[in-house]
């Protein structure tokens, strides 16, 4: 495997002029979403759509937030590191930085001064096509005492605060204990990033399935270490998905992660192996950690059943039931949403619903507290119920959102994701293995989190 992260910083004694380090990244739109947001809670919603769609608004918001928020992270985290303290920052600003740039943060020691512990660095923020986006020079204070200790938790949080919801998840995982998880066809960068990065977490022991020449050339592409990792060289996907079950289906494996293949490819190598199916039906569930909304919002099913029947939905609801127990949900709230919240022969969804709440009073469904139909905001807004007149436990506090349909699902899933700013994590459910379902446009965070709950489903389905 890759060689063990450290974090490390350069107290006053080591440093010398010229020292150098420098840092990469590319500005998604959720860095800019970021910073319009923090400067409207400072200006009391001093900023509405127009001036935060406005160009001259977010190049100012990109070259000052952006920009010198990385330059200050470079200082605080590599040159000179933990313990430094900004002390004057004199700075010109020359060009601006857009969504999709890649920005090159730069600092060198110009000066030490030793008895003071100044530091004197000459800095700047390029694109990658070197036009220069801010120069100048930044005086810190060095740490006196040398920091150096193994890489901790991969989210960083302030002390005292609790986790965030991902990363209580990847805690509740790493307490489970590592499984080893078959990677189908990591060709990618994303893919091998997904797979190895989880492992580096400590939540899976990765076996990789593909084509070897193009899973090591993804690991060359992505600066990944393979040392240590073992790769079943099977060029073909479909050919990878079905080694990859077998191993499963013969207990070498506890999960499987998909890679750069159809997620139908890989299912249908599950559903093809006896050993592996179970009587229930294979459903899909999104775990979504949406800004604002105070609890994890599942979202079921939005990538398996196109049209599912009523026995479909009634696994559909017990899979996604079963993934909130595994998170520790004691009793999750589960709605059943359609366009309204009362039954009509006119909208199918509505009677569908009705339908599965009577299953789950009837005990079909078990281990939660089920209603529906329910409109999306008598789901999860509180007051939209009340003023509605709904009384029931799961109005306006749903944990789990089923959706009619994997149109309606899907739609929904992404809207959350790209319009609501939320994480999404994704897994398939029902086969005796669970299957982390990972997406190319998934940020390494979510990644993580996949194969997080894949350990969490693995470790219930061994209890």
């Amino acid at each position: 495997m890759s060689e063990e992260k450290t974090i490390a910083n350069r107290p006053i004694d080591s440093l010398k002029r010229g020292d150098s380090a420098r840092i990469e990244r590319r500005v998604p739109a959720g860095d800019l979403r970021s910073f319009t947001t923090f400067a409207a809670d400072v200006s009391e919603n001093g900023i509405d759509r127009a001036l935060a769609s406005d160009p001259i608004f977010r190049a100012a918001l990109a070259q000052g937030g952006i920009a010198v928020s990385l330059l200050v992270i470079l200082i605080a985290t590599r040159l000179p590191g933990p313990g430094t303290s900004l002390a004057a920052l004199s700075l010109d600003f020359h060009d601006v930085l857009k969504q999709g740039d890649l920005a090159v943060v730069e600092a060198s020691v110009a000066s030490v001064d030793k008895a003071s512990r100044k530091v004197q660095l000459d800095c700047r923020c390029c694109r990658k096509d070197g036009a220069v986006i801010l120069s100048g020079r930044v005086e810190v204070i060095a740490p006196e005492k040398a920091v150096s200790r193994r890489f901790g938790r991969p989210v960083a949080l302030e002390p005292g605060h609790p986790p965030d919801r991902f990363e209580h998840i990847e805690d509740l995982a790493r307490e489970a204990g590592p499984i080893r998880m078959a990677i189908v066809n990591p060709v990618d960068a994303p893919s091998i990033e997904g797979a190895i990065g989880s492992a580096r977490a400590g939540l899976i022991e990765p076996v990789l399935f593909g084509s070897r020449h193009k899973i090591r050339a993804a690991a060359e592409a992505a600066c990944v270490d393979l040392s240590g990792v073992r790769i079943h060289d099977v060029p073909e996907p479909r050919d990878a998905a079905s080694a990859a079950a077998q191993l499963a289906a013969e207990g070498g494996c506890d999960a499987l992660m998909k890679g750069s293949l159809h997620t139908d490819v890989l299912l249908r190598a599950v559903i093809d192996i006896a050993g592996l199916r179970t009587a229930r039906r294979m459903s899909h569930v999104f775990i979504e950690d949406v800004p604002g909304y105070p609890r994890l919002l599942f979202v079921s099913d939005a990538a398996v059943n196109i049209r599912p029947d009523l026995d479909t939905m009634r696994d559909i609801v017990q899979n996604a039931i079963e993934l909130a127990h595994a998170l520790g949900i004691e009793r999750p709230r589960v709605a059943l949403l359609s366009a309204v919240e009362t039954v009509t022969d006119d909208i199918p969804s509505t009677v569908a619903a009705q339908a599965i709440r009577a299953m789950a009073e009837r005990g079909e469904i078990t281990g939660a507290d089920v209603d529906g139909p329910l409109a999306m905001d008598n789901a999860v807004f509180e007051q939209a119920a009340r003023i509605k007149g709904i009384n029931s436990p799961v109005a306006g506090r749903a944990d789990i959102l089923i959706a009619p349909d994997l149109e309606a699902g899907n739609i929904l899933a992404k809207s959350l994701d790209y319009l609501a700013g939320a994480d999404a994590a994704g897994i398939a459910l029902g086969a005796r293995i669970p299957i982390a379902l990972t997406s190319r446009a998934d940020s390494a965070r979510e990644r993580r989190a996949s194969a997080a709950l894949a350990v969490l489903v693995a470790a219930r389905n061994r209890r």
